[in-house]
């Protein structure tokens, strides 16, 4: 075991130390006087940041739509990750079916299903909110059918023995065992969609990254640093607010 641990660890420095050579790296170039010169003045261009009452409300509003945007999109992504789940951790073709669906839910980027998602609904928060509800249904389904699959059988065992059945079995012990987990995996997920849904409105599916691609695109630097401002307290918040309730489960 020691030997398989130790070749598995001298193949991953030699795949890391084969990418690097392999990749033109130009540190020289890139830390040189003019480019470090370069990029102090682009850092300088963001201060002071924006903060006239008209453009604060409307990043306020736009602060908000994104938190909807990544709270709506988890919300369905976990009702979808339940269904595809259950039978995602059981046994027969049902299993390799909806493995297979979701694999393919999670392996396209959510910035992917917002755009196909546009040529549908539009620009708007509706297409940004589904991308996240889909790709985080394929993540949130793998995630909760191998918890259910963890779980412990005594329970499950012991309400079979006395002829109940599968939805019974799973409400009343899969489900008890399990829904700390599951929170603490929808949490983590909601945490991923804040920054996700940012980012997703580069590609018109608004919320702050639909301004933060309007503002940069025309180089208002100011403007662009209370968007950013403003997606750095909206994540910091919901990583609070996710640490206390995850914090609270454990006790």
């Amino acid at each position: 075991m020691r030997g398989s641990t130790a070749a598995v660890l001298l193949a991953l420095v030699a795949l890391v130390i084969a990418s690097f050579w392999s990749l033109d790296l130009q540190w020289a170039a890139f830390l040189g006087a003019d480019a470090l010169a370069s990029m102090g003045r682009f850092a300088v261009s963001f201060f002071p940041p924006e903060t006239s009452p008209a453009f604060l409300a409307k990043t306020g509003w736009a602060l908000l739509e994104t938190l909807a945007m990544s709270a709506v999109g988890t919300l369905l992504a976990v009702w979808g990750g339940l269904a595809l789940a259950l039978p995602a951790s059981g046994s027969g073709p049902a299993r390799t079916l909806t493995r297979l669906v979701l694999n393919a839910l999670r392996s396209v980027p959510e910035l992917v299903w917002a755009a196909l998602l546009l040529i549908l609904a539009g620009l708007g928060p509706l297409p940004g909110t589904l991308a996240l509800a889909l790709h985080t249904s394929g993540v949130l389904g793998r995630l909760f059918a191998e918890s259910f699959e963890n779980a412990p059988a005594d329970a499950a065992l012991s309400l079979r023995q006395r002829g109940a059945g599968p939805l019974s079995v799973w409400l009343f012990a899969t489900l008890p065992q399990t829904l700390p987990q599951l929170v603490s995996y929808t949490l983590y997920r909601w945490e991923n969609n804040i920054r996700a849904a940012s980012v997703l409105g580069v590609v018109g599916a608004g919320g702050l990254g639909q301004m933060l691609s309007y503002h940069l695109g025309l180089f208002q630097m100011r403007e662009t640093c209370a968007v950013l401002a403003g997606m750095i307290a909206l994540v910091g918040l919901v990583d609070a607010l996710s640490w206390a309730v995850r914090r609270h489960l454990t006790r």
